[in-house]
């Protein structure tokens, strides 16, 4: 009966160790609650961009992962594209801005 009881009791704390590392994050992933954060930020930066005058939000794209926000797509100009990273850089929990968007008519 005690072995039994050591069997269950090395078992349960098998199984509650791998629960807990199935919540963590990798450097590739991100866990359960980053994802959570990730996704408010990328709203958050949406919802600035439509609210900011003279950046076609609409052609921008926005991705976190880890608090780093990446701005693709096609704007019209250079201003374009300095305010849309100003205006993501200004929301909280933004730790950086990669900005991967083209102006139109350049490659």
């Amino acid at each position: 009966m005690q072995s039994f009881n050591r069997i269950s009791a090395a078992f349960v704390s098998v199984l509650l160790l791998a629960s807990l590392l199935g919540c963590a994050s990798t450097r590739t992933a991100d866990s359960t609650g980053g994802y959570i954060d990730d996704s408010a930020i990328t709203a958050k930066v949406q919802t600035a961009l439509l609210n900011a005058p003279g950046v076609h939000s609409t052609a921008i794209s926005v991705e976190t992962f880890k608090g780093v926000v990446k701005l693709s797509g096609f704007v019209d100009s250079e201003g374009q594209v300095d305010a849309a990273i100003s205006v993501a850089q200004g929301v909280a929990g933004v730790k950086s801005v990669d900005n991967a968007m083209t102006v139109k008519g350049t490659q």
